[in-house]
């Protein structure tokens, strides 16, 4: 009996020390869940930036002195015949913006919604254009000449416009999703911006009248010209500072560099509603630095 325990303590012992020399294995340790874990980063808060980039202007000047013709034929057998005339051309441009940023995340797990104001300050975004547009117009609707009579209108339109976007401020809804380090995120708003829009047209205004009488089974013809001064003139029109409303969408990227301090890049798309018939689409894309707190 005594043997027995002597041999059952032996055993014991030696079983001890060799788990002693057994290595520390995380699973025993309950350690390998961690390895499955994902770091998130907090993205909830108040953030506020600054940023600067290229942009692209597309200014579409193809109906901008409609209004301008339209006045000058108003009440005129002309009005509807040169109504709908397109006289001047798409304009492009690029300059550089700079701007800030302000806004609040709210995050939920990984998703992030977000309410962002931005302010864009633009340089030499100028754009003009010129047109020339000559059209006889004969008998127009609403012309009752007498028989024998055709009227013949030489109407000549030399036009120019020029936009220039000065500024821009807009309030963005954001969505994102918290990638650890890094937060793609797309956005969608309201824009209004600042900016100087002219145009100019000038029309000449002719009337060729050709007139056939047959007498005694023979035809004569003749034909006059007349100046129409009250369609001849030069209508202009000129806003300093005026505002048009938009929208704006994008996508975007934010990178966490150490703590609260962050990178970002970023598109924008910006389509303005027209100003005198003038209408201006912007394609932004710009880098900034922002800090959350």
């Amino acid at each position: 009996m005594r043997g027995l325990l002597l041999g059952a303590a032996m055993l014991g012992t030696v079983s001890a020390a060799h788990a002693a020399d057994m290595p520390d294995l995380p699973v025993l340790r309950g350690g390998f869940t961690d390895g499955l874990s994902k770091t998130t980063r907090n993205w909830d808060g108040v953030y506020i930036g600054g940023n600067a980039g290229y942009t692209t202007d597309a200014t579409d000047f193809s109906q901008s002195v409609v209004g301008l013709t339209n006045y000058i034929f108003r009440d005129s057998v002309l009005q509807q015949p040169t109504a709908n005339w397109s006289l001047l051309n798409k304009a492009n441009t690029q300059g550089v913006n700079f701007g800030g940023f302000i806004g609040r995340n709210w995050q939920w797990y990984d998703a992030i919604l977000g309410l962002e104001g931005t302010y864009s300050y633009f340089d030499t975004l100028y754009t003009q254009t010129s047109g020339y547009n000559s059209l006889v117009i004969t008998n127009p609707p609403g012309d009752n000449p007498p028989e024998g009579t055709t009227n013949n209108y030489n109407v000549t339109l030399t036009g120019t416009a020029a936009a220039k976007v000065k500024d821009m401020i807009s309030l963005r809804g954001r969505v994102g999703w918290d990638g650890g380090d890094v937060m793609p995120y797309a956005f969608f708003g309201a824009a209004v911006g600042r900016m100087d829009v002219s145009r100019t047209v000038t029309s000449d205004v002719t009337l060729t009248q050709v007139v056939s009488t047959t007498v005694g089974g023979v035809t004569t013809t003749t034909s006059n010209t007349y100046a129409v001064p009250v369609q001849s003139q030069t209508q202009s029109q000129h806003r300093t500072n005026t505002f048009a409303v938009g929208w704006t969408a994008g996508l975007g990227l934010e990178y966490c560099i150490w703590d609260g301090l962050f990178a970002r890049v970023e598109y924008e798309y910006v389509r303005f509603s027209p100003v005198m018939n003038t209408q201006v689409t912007l394609n932004n894309a710009r880098v900034g630095l922002g800090y959350k707190f």
